[in-house]
Parts: structure tokens; C-alpha cells; sequence
């Protein structure tokens, strides 16, 4: 497309809208993420010599296209919601305007940068909200596809609200607080359970959780009360117990009454092993004395929804409003803006589509997006990831009681414009009479 647009003398600018065209079925909200990777990749956007030189092996591009190429960078702009935001179908996470070879050229790195993030944090905010303020532990890296993707499911759970990641390369790379118990194959290595207990306490005096599930559960509670009475003799405390297997409700109900037995009401209780919001919400409504949850592959490969109908899509080319007409994929029109509409309470009331230079909506409405590039250049340094953390927490927490529930989700009221809507019906009648009913020869 870019040589096409080349040869056609096509540079004019055009604007790309980045959003999801609906949202998955049962799930209320989606969460914006994935910003940062989308601006520092716009950002050092270059043809490299090896990438010339093997286009130029396939034979199929005159060598006046490939000299643009080597020349060219992103010199457009970019106008963006906020990571960390709440969204819903049809509503832009970014618009990028740039000359239109640059903009259709990032169209696959944007999306891509976009949707997995989106996806991740969208899914982690479920299991965040699940879990009503226990801590919630990434557990998941050893099962995603791939390390970049583990990395990305790590940051995006920590801006959904999880407390900690098994991660540690996400502890130094994003400042995630590092968390981990031990494995099943620690035990195993020792010759007595209650030795590998011993050992770990001796270890990690100050943060130790026993893995108790590798034989059975009960018994290994009781060593666990042992290890836990000498490490009180020692001035120190165990830290929790972890089930990663069995009957959870029923174990956690025995485990917690031979530890409360013992007079360590003070050890918590870690579960994992094939958790997902759904999971956890059924075990704590059957009322398992759970602390704390280590949410591993279900949550990190989103593996529910791995996937949602995001498109990257020109609504505007040349100062002329642009769309498509596909059956079941028209899109809005134009350069856009949400303006998002609070209630007395605070809470979130709708949201109002419209056209970038529409005037806002009456009442306490915010615009949701900002330019955060300008001539191929950020605005401003990226915000601190606890930053976008708590903007997360209090999206979610203004949302309506019935879009943030986990099953049969309200619909968040999302309007059109006026202006919006009246563009968009001249342009749709003005396609039909041009493009459908009287095609041009």
C-alpha cells in the first residue's frame, strides 16, 4: 500500500482510529493499555539497512520507494486515552494522524502493541475485582507465549490491581514488587516434608510460605504448625501456608482450623493452581478462608477471551471524513473525542462519541483523549506505572455496580453526538449513492 500510495503522489495526512468494535460477550468494560510501547516505538521508527536490503531481495519495489523508506520516520501525532482507562465498544484508545504512508506503515506494531496489552490488563481487572481487596500474585510467566508476553502480562496485572509478580525480571524492569513461595519439586528434593519446611524458614525468616499440598494437605498443615511454633522460639513468623491442588474450599476450611487450633490465626492462606476470576469468585462465595490468590496461566494468556475485535481503521484523509460500509464493520467517521459524563455520586453515568471539534456534552464531562505526541516527538516523559496503576483503581471504581460485575455485565450507555451523528448519515447516504447504487465506472 505504501509504494501504491507513492506512485500515486498520496502524502497527504490521514487519521487512524485504534478502538474495539465490540465488547466480549458477558464482560461490561475493557481496560486501555499498552500506550508507553506504542509511543516508543512511533518514536525510533526507522527502516534499518538489513530490512532495505531484504525488501529490495524481493524483488517487487522500484528503488525510489526503498529511498523514501531509508529516509523515513514518524512525524505525526498521536491523541490517546490515558493507560489504565476504562473503554467500551467503538471508542477510540488512540487516533494517529501523520502523512498517510507513515500512518498505514505502524498499523500492525500499534495494534499489536495495543490489543495484547488491552486484553491482559482488561482480563486482570476481572480477577482483581474477583478476589474484593485480597491480594492477587502474577503467577503466570512460566505459560505465556512467549518472555515479551510474560513481561507484558505482569505489567499490565499490576496496573489492573494485582499486588506482586513471581516475575522477578518484572520487579526490575517495572518496579513490581518481587513475590514467591516455593515449588512442589523444593519438597520433593529433601527427604522429609517437614525438613523442606525447616530449611525455607531458615531461608526466608521473614517472608516464608510453605507449599503444603505435596503429599496431603492436612497432614503437611500440622509440620506446618511444627515450623511455625520454632520459628516463634526464634522471634520470627510464619508467613502462610499455600494449597495449589484438591477440594480448595474444603482443604482451606481444615487448614485454616488446624492452624486457628494452634493459635496462628496470623497465617494466611495462599491458594493457587487454575484460577481465574470466575474460580476465585466461586471459592470465596462458598466462603473459603482464602488470603491471598496466585492467579497463573488463566489470567496471563487471557485464556477466556485471548483475543478481542480491535481494528485500526482511516476516518479522515486530506481534511475529508472517511468511512467503511462493511456488513457488520461500518465505522464512525472523523477525528473523534469521548467525553465521559459523571453522576451526582461521582460515579461514571455515560459516555458521549463525538467528533474531535464537537463541543462537550452538559454536565461534568471529561475528555478522555489527549495528545501525547506531536511531530513524531512524546509529549512528555511516561507516566510512572503507579501512576497509571491508581488511575486504574478509580476507573474501575467509578464504573456502575452492574458493568463491573463478572457475569452478565450492565451496558454502559455510550451516545453519539449530534454532529457526530448527522456527518455520519450524510457520508453513509452519500457512499450508498455513489459507491453502492451508482458505482463510478
Amino acid at each position: 500500500m505504501a509504494a501504491s500510495y507513492l506512485r500515486e503522489g498520496m502524502s497527504g495526512d490521514a487519521t487512524f482510529s485504534l478502538f474495539v468494535r465490540k465488547l466480549p460477550r458477558g464482560r461490561g468494560f475493557l481496560v486501555a493499555a499498552g500506550l508507553e510501547d506504542v509511543l516508543e516505538y512511533l518514536g525510533s521508527f526507522r527502516f534499518s539497512d538489513a530490512a532495505l536490503d531484504y525488501l529490495r531481495s524481493l524483488g517487487r519495489f522500484e528503488p525510489a520507494f526503498l529511498e523514501v523508506l531509508r529516509g523515513l520516520s514518524f512525524t505525526g501525532s498521536v491523541r490517546a486515552v490515558p493507560e489504565g482507562t476504562v473503554l467500551f465498544a467503538d471508542e477510540p484508545l488512540l487516533e494517529v494522524t501523520a502523512p498517510i504512508m507513515e500512518a498505514q506503515l505502524v498499523e500492525t506494531a500499534v495494534m499489536n502493541f495495543a490489543h495484547l496489552q488491552t486484553v491482559l490488563a482488561s482480563k486482570a481487572a476481572r480477577v482483581v475485582l474477583a478476589a474484593g481487596g485480597r491480594p492477587v500474585v502474577d503467577f503466570g510467566l512460566r505459560r505465556t507465549h512467549g518472555i515479551d508476553a510474560g513481561m507484558k502480562a505482569a505489567r499490565c496485572a499490576y496496573i489492573a490491581g494485582a499486588a506482586m509478580s513471581s516475575n522477578v525480571l518484572a520487579g526490575l524492569a517495572y518496579g513490581i514488587p518481587p513475590s514467591g513461595t516455593m515449588a512442589h519439586s523444593y519438597v520433593s528434593a529433601f527427604p522429609n516434608e517437614i525438613d523442606a519446611f525447616r530449611a525455607f524458614a531458615r531461608a526466608f525468616p521473614a517472608s516464608a510460605t510453605l507449599l503444603i499440598d505435596t503429599y496431603d494437605t492436612v497432614a503437611a498443615a500440622h509440620k506446618a504448625v511444627t515450623v511455625a511454633r520454632e520459628m516463634e522460639a526464634r522471634g520470627a513468623r510464619l508467613s502462610g501456608v499455600r494449597l495449589d491442588s484438591g477440594d480448595i474450599v474444603v482443604l482451606a476450611k481444615e487448614v485454616r482450623r488446624v492452624l486457628d487450633a494452634a493459635g496462628l490465626g496470623y497465617v494466611k492462606i495462599f491458594v493457587s493452581g487454575g484460577l481465574d476470576e470466575d474460580e476465585v469468585a466461586r471459592l470465596l462465595g462458598a466462603g473459603a478462608p482464602i488470603d491471598a490468590f496466585g492467579v497463573g496461566t488463566r489470567m496471563t494468556v487471557s485464556a477466556d477471551v485471548p483475543y478481542f475485535d480491535i481494528a485500526y481503521k482511516i476516518v479522515r484523509y486530506e481534511g475529508r471524513n472517511v468511512l467503511k460500509l462493511s456488513e457488520g464493520k461500518t465505522t464512525w467517521t472523523g477525528a473523534k473525542q469521548v467525553w465521559r459524563v459523571r453522576g451526582r455520586d461521582g460515579r461514571f453515568e455515560r459516555d458521549v462519541l463525538a467528533l474531535a471539534d464537537e463541543p462537550p456534552p452538559a454536565g461534568a464531562a471529561e475528555p478522555l483523549l489527549v495528545t501525547v505526541m506531536e511531530g513524531g516527538r512524546p509529549g512528555g516523559p511516561h507516566p510512572p506505572l503507579a501512576a497509571i496503576r491508581a488511575r486504574c483503581a478509580a476507573q474501575v471504581a467509578a464504573l456502575p455496580e452492574g458493568v463491573r460485575r463478572l457475569e452478565g455485565a450492565a451496558r454502559y450507555p455510550v451516545d453519539h453526538a449530534e454532529r457526530l451523528a448527522a456527518v455520519q448519515r450524510a457520508l453513509e447516504a452519500e457512499l450508498e449513492a455513489t459507491q453502492v447504487r451508482h458505482p463510478s465506472p
